[in-house]
């Protein structure tokens, strides 16, 4: 049941690296925490917080938050802040600790691959070519000029070690081939190119500005070119690679994760040339998706880091019809979602060329609207509204989109705005996005775990729950999974006497780990215990009860009790079933059938 480590990590690595990383040094590194009494608390990192809800237990080296329910030891605070991987976690905290990783870690990802660092390699020297060509050679100069025309400073040129690759069809190859780099290597990464009736290799980019693509650590792993006169296409991406899967990248996200990580926002722009001239205005949390419409994949990778998602694409036509199909996809996620409205079709770089970084922040920034508003004003270009088929078409496209609204207040103040914009009455829009809303609620099924989410993606996890009454069998089985989490022979009594008849299946789950873990030898440590748990969900249940406030010393009598607890359920579930049979009988008439499931149920009680 219980494997040796997270995929082929060794688990002795794993408990070094938990050893050298204390959970308070760990955390202190992101979030301001004080002492209260055995615990230490600060805001969370992870959800919008006033008071303070987020818990460090030194004691147990783990960390819980009761507003937003994240939980886990060093290495999951670790995964969580910066958006890793588990093996990338477990990895970057080694290198830190001067632990030796061994050969093979984390998978086939990250087994020793000397072609991808030979690619990696020749990736960071191109850059540092195309870099050296803009700025210092008059092949780059007519490059240089449209930059700077373009209010691109040679800070910013830098920062973002854009180049330049000249007119012509070897000054790569050349230069690969001088420092003696395969130039089959670098065609299949994506770097050159082949001819198909010579076999010569050929440069990608010619005549184009370039735009290094940075991976999460760094590294340049592909290429943006700008072609610098006329001609197709406008830009040209590297093609996907070992290094490169643009539905997995994000432009610019080395540069912005220590601003996402403070504001726990994203801006998410089109271009490369936006997030630049962004950058310089003040936004420095800004990134683009690489020459494709945002994936679900890049969805999953910022909710990982951010709360909110600022969407800032071109003031066009096609720019907005983008920006709404992104809606869904950041919605189903749990991402809190506002989008910045351009005027007169600008895009971000040429707002910020006209009018300046100032009015930038303060208008398009600061100003960006609900996704809900943005719907209205997206609508609204569809129709003619001086006209009535105009205004009722419009109408019956926006209620719908107000009546999935959660809050009454807000369905209020937009209707409110749409009475007077349309000049229609308050009350019957009002009975309309009633009716509607009324006829939604019908027809969804139960519960919010499902794909039409009538609530609009307020289900978000930032949410702050209302605390509610757990019965008394749940609490029982936390208190046993508390004690059992301290001590060994505890888990051993509960075993013999309960094994995993726990009546909710995650508390079953860990009780199951929990037997194995002990089963191994291994002493009672919840931040070890958790590392070996590769269940986000399960983990996050260990940390909720490793905050239960329990005894130092557990009694037979306390554990005995609990049993009985748990133990009562399936009776109590047989005995509410029998009940339902009597009262059906009963009602069929058939009083024999009924005295009988009566005399039944009188058994089962006594037991």
């Amino acid at each position: 049941m219980m494997s040796a480590g997270h995929g082929s990590i060794p688990e002795k690595v794993i408990d070094a690296v938990l050893e050298q990383h204390d959970i308070v040094d760990t955390v202190s590194r992101y979030v301001h925490l004080t002492k209260q009494g055995k615990y230490m608390k600060g805001l969370c990192p992870f959800h919008s917080e006033k008071t303070p809800s987020f818990t460090v237990t030194p004691e147990r080296q783990i960390f819980y938050c009761y507003g937003c329910g994240k939980g886990g030891n060093a290495i999951k605070f670790r995964m969580e802040i910066e958006g890793l991987s588990f093996p990338e976690a477990v990895k970057v905290m080694a290198e830190e600790s001067h632990i030796t990783v061994p050969e093979g870690l984390g998978g086939p990802a990250h087994q020793p691959n000397p072609e991808r660092d030979r690619l990696l390699q020749a990736y960071e020297w191109t850059a540092k070519l195309y870099h050296y060509l803009l700025k210092n050679t008059e092949h780059g100069k007519a490059a240089m000029d449209y930059l700077r025309q373009r209010g691109f400073t040679d800070k910013m040129i830098d920062l973002f070690q854009i180049g330049y690759a000249p007119d012509t069809w070897n000054t790569l190859v050349q230069f690969l081939s001088r420092r003696s780099f395969d130039l089959e290597e670098a065609e299949k990464g994506g770097l050159l190119t082949k001819r198909s009736d010579s076999g010569d290799y050929l440069d990608r980019f010619r005549d184009r500005i370039m735009f290094p693509i940075h991976d999460r650590s760094g590294k340049v792993i592909a290429f943006a070119g700008r072609i610098l006169g006329e001609g197709q296409p406008k830009y040209l991406n590297s093609p996907e690679s070992k290094l490169f899967n643009k539905s997995r990248t994000l432009y610019n996200l080395h540069q912005a994760r220590p601003s996402i990580r403070k504001s726990r926002q994203i801006v998410l722009f089109e271009g490369y040339g936006d997030v630049i001239s962004a950058w310089e205005a003040g936004v420095q949390n800004g990134v683009a998706t690489m020459g494709t419409s945002l994936t679900e994949n890049h969805a999953s990778l910022m909710k990982t880091m951010a709360d909110e998602v600022l969407v800032c694409y071109d003031g066009d036509r096609a720019g907005q019809a983008a920006a709404m199909k992104v809606i869904p996809l950041l919605e189903n996620v749990g991402l809190n979602i506002r989008i910045a409205v351009l005027s007169d079709g600008l895009d971000p770089d040429e707002f910020i060329r006209k009018y300046g970084a100032e009015r930038f922040m303060r208008q398009i920034i600061e100003g960006a609207v609900s996704t809900t508003k943005f719907k209205l004003i997206y609508l609204k270009k569809n129709h003619i509204l001086l006209e009535e088929d105009g205004k009722i078409a419009y109408m019956k496209e926006v209620l719908p989109i107000i009546a999935v609204l959660p809050s009454s207040t807000e369905r209020e103040v937009y209707l409110r705005e749409l009475s007077s914009e349309l000049q229609l009455s308050f009350d019957s829009l009002k009975q309309d996005c009633n009716e509607i809303r009324q006829s939604m609620q019908k027809n969804m099924p139960d519960g919010d775990n499902n794909d039409k989410r009538w609530n609009n993606g307020r289900h978000k996890k930032g949410h702050v729950p209302a605390p509610t009454l757990l019965p008394a069998y749940h609490t029982g089985e936390r208190r046993l999974l508390a004690m059992m989490l301290q001590d060994a022979e505890a888990a051993r009594y509960v075993e013999e006497r309960l094994g995993d008849a726990f009546n909710i299946d995650d508390h079953a789950a860990i009780a199951a780990y929990l037997y194995a873990y002990y089963a191994q030898g291994k002493s009672p440590d919840i931040s070890r215990f958790m590392s070996s748990l590769h269940d986000d969900r399960l983990e996050k249940t260990v940390s909720s009860i490793s905050m239960m406030d329990m005894p130092r010393e557990w009694s037979v009598q306390e554990l005995d009790d609990c049993i009985r607890e748990v133990q009562k359920v399936p009776q109590q579930r047989k005995i509410e079933q029998k009940k339902e049979e009597m009262i059906s009988a009963e009602r069929s008439g058939d009083f024999l059938r009924a005295a009988q499931i009566a005399s039944e149920i009188i058994a089962l009680e006594r037991q």
